[in-house]
């Protein structure tokens, strides 16, 4: 695995991590409509990136 591809999984897997720190806060405060949802569909969409990243090896 090249180092490009590397960092990109690192940003991913930090960016993953924060989604998830949002959606359990918003799942806590419902107080934006839609909100839970959307978090949901961009946790799924990086989790796709890094399976894709990894099967790029």
């Amino acid at each position: 695995m090249d180092k490009k591809i590397k960092k990109k999984l690192d940003k991913a897997n930090q960016k993953v991590q924060k989604l998830q720190q949002q959606l359990a806060g918003a799942k806590q405060q419902d107080d934006e409509p839609g909100e839970v949802e959307r978090l949901e569909k961009e946790i799924a969409a990086t989790r796709a990136e890094i399976a894709e990243l990894r099967g790029s090896k």
